[in-house]
């Protein structure tokens, strides 16, 4: 099918760039986050306002997962960071925490 094994290793690259491009921007997203919440709460439990966060470009749609306590309490991370928004869409603070890293 291919004439050289070149020519089908830049078939496969132009044929996935897309995937890619949008895989890396996702990423880029997910990395500013949790720079940003690295900043803002450099002791492992902070609060801070919402527009403090917003303002360094925080996008609060990406994260990398959630974690629901058993009082049911919703937290979301951005790896290793975490941050809980009041679920009244008018509250001004954040609470952000870091994730406490187990030792087995």
């Amino acid at each position: 099918r291919f004439c050289s094994t070149s020519s089908r290793a830049n078939f496969q690259n132009r044929r996935n760039a897309d995937d890619r491009t949008f895989q890396r921007s996702i990423n880029n997203i997910l990395r500013h986050n949790r720079n940003v919440l690295a900043e803002l709460n450099p002791d492992g439990k902070a609060k801070v306002r919402k527009d403090r966060m917003i303002d360094r470009g925080f996008k609060f749609r990406y994260f990398t997962n959630e974690y629901r306590t058993r009082n049911d309490t919703l937290y979301h991370f951005c790896y290793d960071y975490g941050y809980l928004v009041d679920d009244n869409p008018d509250a001004e603070w954040v609470l952000l925490i870091k994730r406490q890293e187990y030792v087995e």
